[in-house]
């Protein structure tokens, strides 16, 4: 039996006026799975995100999640698909002048009749889910930068998504909170389900948490290689994709560590 698909991209075009980002983009990303779209700095990671969320309208091609397709839909069947998936984005993009409790209930409000007494309960069921409970009432900058990561995480978890999309989710953390953040993915993976896309180009989280993954090129601009990370450094024949994935030789002893 095949595996079910949560996401698939189809002969994706990326660019910005006449400059192409990425070209000829085809994969699927298997539900329940973590998926990493990884790369060097400049090949258009964020950009084919933004293209996958329904932010950057593609040159040519389309992608669909949960068999929907995002760029094809009319308004209401975008605003019904924007429930089933959810968002990190690179710098947390918290409210700064919200409390916790209340940026995790912003989607609520947004897509569900939730009174305000329910939207509260079910931003400290989702903050108590990242390891937030009891930091309801505390805002953005009185937390450090893992917590703020986290608790955008709970506002991209509030509806329940069946994706979640996560932007460079450990970018600027140091390594211990960036290895907790990992093993939060990977918990919540498996307690709650569900599928999960992650842009970042960090070593550590790509061999943690990746169980399938595409290289975007800057110099072809195009995916040049698709598959499990530990797979790919061990069997790769591309320069560019070894070299990308040892930097150093230091990934075989992060690699040990980890696991």
């Amino acid at each position: 039996m095949s595996a079910e698909v949560a996401v698939s991209v189809r002969r994706l075009e990326v660019a910005y006026g006449d400059l192409i980002v990425q070209h000829d983009l085809d994969f699927e990303v298997e539900r329940g799975k973590i998926f990493i779209i990884m790369g060097g700095s400049g090949c258009g990671k964020s950009s084919l995100l933004r293209v996958m969320i329904g932010l950057l309208p593609p040159v040519t091609g389309e992608v669909l999640l949960c068999g929907v397709s995002v760029w094809q839909a009319d308004e209401a069947e975008r605003q019904r698909l924007a429930r089933h998936f959810g968002v990190l984005y690179q710098r947390a993009a918290l409210w700064s002048a919200m409390t916790l409790a209340e940026n995790v209930g912003l989607p609520l409000a947004q897509f569900t009749d939730l009174t305000a007494e329910q939207r509260r309960e079910v931003a400290g069921l989702k903050l108590a889910l990242v390891g937030l409970a009891g930091y309801e009432e505390f805002y953005p900058a009185q937390l450090s930068g893992g917590m703020q990561k986290r608790a955008a995480l709970a506002r991209a978890m509030a509806l329940d998504p069946e994706i979640l999309f996560l932007d460079e989710p450990t970018s600027g953390l140091d390594p211990v909170s960036s290895r907790r953040f990992d093993d939060l993915i990977l918990e919540l993976r498996e307690s709650l389900g569900g599928t999960v896309v992650v842009v970042t180009h960090e070593l550590a989280s790509i061999f943690t948490i990746g169980d399938d993954s595409v290289f975007l090129d800057a110099e072809t601009h195009t995916l040049i290689a698709r598959g499990n990370p530990k797979t790919l450094l061990a069997e790769t024949t591309s320069p560019t994709v070894r070299a990308f994935l040892t930097r150093g030789e230091l990934v075989a002893a992060a690699h040990q560590e980890r696991g």
